[in-house]
């Protein structure tokens, strides 16, 4: 059995390792929740812009603030969607 290149690890012909499945699993997680962030970046941005616009508009007796609160977080929202799937596309070269 010593002279068995399979026993020894020398053998040329013998298949490579499989590549480390936890690792492609972690990576899939984390496609999977830059996908979850471009879903919810838009909606969220505008729920945090209309509540803070709608308190604005109490505190200064106003009834435009909410509207550009609206906008500003879609605007904003726009903008992490952005930055997330570009984050996406580079890390996938």
């Amino acid at each position: 059995m010593a002279d068995d290149p399979k026993a020894t690890g020398d053998d040329p012909e013998a298949a490579p390792e499989e590549p480390s499945k936890k690792g492609s699993l972690l990576r899939d997680y984390v496609k999977a929740e830059v996908m979850v962030q471009l879903a919810i970046a838009i909606p969220a941005g505008c729920l945090i812009g209309w509540l803070l616009g709608a308190w604005l508009d109490r505190h200064f007796h106003q009834n435009w603030i909410g509207i550009l609160g609206i906008v500003l977080g879609a605007v904003g929202g726009f903008m992490q969607m952005f930055l997330a799937a570009s984050r996406y596309l580079k890390d996938n070269k």
